[in-house]
């Protein structure tokens, strides 16, 4: 479906910054190896340094070298019920998740969107995980639309890869993260947790 496949390969292989739809708005995103990629993305969106950045793929057993074993029994039931979908869980990170990306924090967010377009891009790259964030400045709304994430942030990054008719929905996602075990909202999104 995606055209060009090799070209956004080889745009994030040499540090290069891609933007994307996902199911829930726009995304853009790097390699989370790549310091300097990691670096563009907050001089893109003039994002502040402490504001983490989180993990996505297109199926959550690529995430898990980034994530600290075994995983709570509660976060691995969300997992199973909302995985693909608008929650981002914040579970705590392992050796391999750099501080660069968590802010220096202990834990990382993860997410699968659930959007085919997004879900092939994964499939097709070095890792199948992406270090990612919204489509947009810091504090402005996110991008919604190809045309939206073009104007937005179409100068400043690599490549924006049209969403081929899987479109955003527009609703942000849920973030959750654990405390003694129990799920804690820190944005109440599009998914509620009984």
């Amino acid at each position: 479906m995606i055209e060009n496949m090799s070209k956004i390969n080889e745009v994030l292989q040499q540090g290069g910054v891609i933007a994307y739809v996902t199911d829930t708005v726009w995304g853009v995103g790097c390699l989370p190896d790549n310091e300097e990629a990691v670096k563009k993305i907050y001089e893109i969106k003039h994002r502040d340094g402490k504001k983490p950045l989180i993990l996505m793929s297109d199926e959550v057993y690529n995430l898990f070298d980034y994530l600290r074993q075994p995983i709570e029994k509660e976060a691995q039931k969300l997992i199973k019920k909302h995985f693909p979908g608008a929650l981002t869980l914040v579970l705590e990170k392992s050796e391999k998740t750099p501080d660069y990306i968590t802010s220096g924090m202990q834990t990382v967010g993860i997410r699968i969107p659930d959007n085919e377009t997004f879900a092939e891009i994964c499939r097709n790259i070095d890792g199948r995980v992406l270090a990612t964030t919204s489509a947009n400045l810091s504090g402005e709304a996110p991008a919604l639309t190809y045309d939206e994430a073009v104007k937005y942030i179409g100068s400043e990054v690599d490549l924006v890869i049209p969403s081929y008719g899987h479109e955003a929905k527009g609703k942000a996602s849920t973030v959750a993260g654990f405390k003694d075990g129990k799920p804690v909202i820190f944005r109440q999104g599009e998914i509620t947790l009984d």
